[in-house]
């Protein structure tokens, strides 16, 4: 077997191995048999019945909403009377009362047709679940995860409402802890979340910055 062969093996038998620890994950039965799209939602399940992000009437952002797990659970928390405005690169099918915007919410098209969706509302939380296509080499995937949540940050503190929220994936490494200490100015209250349902292996963490500081 030559050295392509072996790659093409490796690769099979990683896929393999993926999908069955998939097929036997209690979250992503749970979702299965509660009929959400994700076993995602109950990470932010979780960080929300700890820190209390969202509640009836909020005006909420989801970027890198797809497949939209996280938009079912806001949508379900903020009611009747709040708004969910999901976006991603990717498409999503849609969700009774969510507003699906796609496209890279970094590009001024989409951007402006969030500020659109929300009507003169400023936000009263944003939500980021955004990573990168992982390579799987620390030294490329840490710049990009970082880079996608300098940008949310920035989307968020543009538009968050005095005393607003905002929930970030970021994965700890290079990058992690000067951005750590800037968004620490920002907000009157920042905290760690590791959910029960985030992969042990994963160096995934989640940031929660509640109290937003608006100039």
């Amino acid at each position: 077997m030559d050295r392509d062969e072996v790659g093409v093996a490796k690769k099979k038998s990683s896929s393999r191995a993926w999908l069955k620890e998939h097929h036997d994950d209690i979250y992503v039965q749970q979702a299965q048999k509660e009929g959400y799209r994700s076993r995602a939602v109950y990470k932010l399940m979780e960080i929300n019945q700890r820190d209390q992000i969202m509640r009836p009437g909020m005006f909420v952002l989801d970027l890198g909403s797809a497949p939209g797990g996280w938009s079912q659970v806001a949508g379900q928390l903020v009611g009747a009377r709040g708004r969910v405005i999901a976006s991603d690169i990717l498409p999503m099918d849609q969700l009774e009362d969510v507003t699906f915007i796609q496209g890279d919410f970094t590009e001024e098209a989409t951007y402006d047709q969030i500020v659109t969706a929300l009507a003169g509302n400023p936000l009263d939380a944003v939500l980021s679940d955004l990573a990168p296509n992982m390579s799987g080499l620390p030294e490329v995937d840490q710049p990009r995860a970082m880079y996608l949540v300098e940008l949310a940050t920035e989307l968020a503190i543009g538009t968050l409402s005095s005393g607003g929220s905002f929930v970030t994936k970021v994965f700890q490494g290079e990058g992690f802890e000067a951005w750590h200490r800037e968004i620490r100015s920002h907000f009157q209250r920042v905290v760690t979340r590791k959910p029960s349902a985030s992969r042990p292996r994963s160096r995934e963490v989640y940031i929660v910055a509640t109290g937003f500081k608006a100039r």
